[in-house]
């Protein structure tokens, strides 16, 4: 397929968590190969700015909500919203996540249920209610932003690495679901991106080690997802379902 595969024009994306980080440098990547976008995430202040960023230049359309992925019925809201303010979604990114470290037995109630339901519950909540309109144009494409977590773990990831392994299985069964109506589902399985929330949560020593166990020896940048998310978001993947793509600078292999 010649590279005009990649080329999203027509096409509505919306990608949750899109305020900062990855979120942010996967919107902008669908922007620029012609999307229009809808970005989510909890902090307005934050939404407005990134949206500006996200669009400069592209002549682009887009949109912003605020919504807690926390919250079930704020989940249910944003589906009705994109869809009300963008007419559609084409590509749907679940990138919203959070980690909150406990080893297995300090871990509460609380913090299992809500990392489960950012992680894990949102995205079946989101994908459930786009997938109808989808099923209607024979067109979607749907990636989950998982994590090399979900394959391997360190300590105090139990819930992270459970929530980022489900979502392999998920979008499994719904590649198999969704199939036959010209929707592809897949994850990115990223590893050391140096974004906010690895950033607080590592210390010096331990960003290092994450380095220096990459077979590049290095920590991702964030605009290095761009390749990945055109790929899985365009006609250019279209043979590409139920399967995990791993972005980790050769973290897994080593």
């Amino acid at each position: 397929m010649a590279l005009n595969g990649f080329n999203l024009n027509g096409k509505v994306a919306l990608v949750t968590g899109g305020s900062k980080g990855l979120g942010k440098a996967m919107a902008r990547a669908l922007a620029e190969a012609g999307a229009d976008l809808f970005i989510s995430s909890r902090h307005e202040n934050e939404l407005r700015a990134a949206l500006d960023e996200v669009l400069s230049g592209t002549g682009r359309k887009g949109r912003y909500a605020v919504a807690d992925m926390s919250r079930r019925d704020d989940v249910t809201r944003l589906a009705k919203t994109v869809l009300e303010q963008m007419g559609r979604v084409d590509i749907l990114v679940n990138n919203a996540g959070t980690n909150r470290p406990q080893s297995i037995d300090q871990i509460s109630d609380e913090v299992w249920d809500n990392v489960v339901q950012i992680n894990l519950t949102s995205v079946m909540a989101l994908t459930r209610a786009l997938v109808p309109q989808m099923k209607e144009r024979r067109w979607g494409r749907i990636i989950h932003i998982s994590s090399v977590m979900g394959f391997l773990s360190k300590e105090k990831r139990n819930v992270y690495s459970a929530t980022k392994a489900a979502l392999l299985g998920l979008a499994r069964a719904s590649a198999v679901d969704l199939g036959p109506f010209g929707i592809t589902v897949n994850c990115i399985a990223p590893g050391p991106f140096l974004t906010d929330l690895p950033g607080t949560l590592l210390s010096d020593a331990e960003k290092k080690a994450f380095a220096d166990h990459t077979a590049l020896g290095r920590w991702g940048e964030p605009n290095e997802l761009a390749g990945p998310i055109l790929l899985l978001a365009s006609d250019a993947g279209s043979y590409i379902t139920g399967q995990t793509l791993i972005v980790d600078g050769g973290f897994v292999v080593r």
